[in-house]
């Protein structure tokens, strides 16, 4: 039931991304390009959903699925690969005119050249895998 749920809450999700124009290529290159709004606007409202959430969790002690209370840390240890780690993700974000979640909507959505990029998402996750133990952490 829990995976069902999922589905159906990750369906509604892309669809409301494609309607709001969040994975169209053109208004990321927009953003990047500071010649519009809209992009900034919808992750602008995001950052204060998320803000808002994360409050009302805390105050409300907001249980999960299983019961248990969730728990939220202060603040995360400041570690230098997240910030090359960032930079790529960026970059990648920047390269392809997609975020790797919307990635699947617009695959859904009959963008299907963004097959190459999660294939290209797909290897990066391997070859993390296979250097994890070398990368520092």
């Amino acid at each position: 039931m829990k995976n069902a749920l999922g589905l159906i809450l990750g369906l509604l999700f892309g669809l409301i991304l494609v309607k709001a124009e969040v994975l169209s290529w053109f208004r990321i290159q927009e953003m990047f390009a500071f010649q519009s709004f809209h992009m900034y606007g919808i992750i602008g409202s995001a950052v204060g959903v998320g803000a808002l959430s994360v409050f009302l969790i805390r105050r409300m002690k907001v249980k999960s699925l299983e019961g248990n209370v969730i728990t939220l840390q202060d603040k995360a240890p400041r570690y230098k690969s997240a910030y090359l780690g960032g930079t790529l993700f960026g970059l990648g974000w920047a390269m392809t005119g997609a975020c790797p979640g919307p990635m699947y909507a617009l695959v859904g959505s009959g963008t299907t050249v963004m097959l190459l990029a999660v294939l290209a998402g797909v290897l990066g996750v391997y070859v993390y895998a296979a250097l994890r133990d070398k990368l520092p952490h």
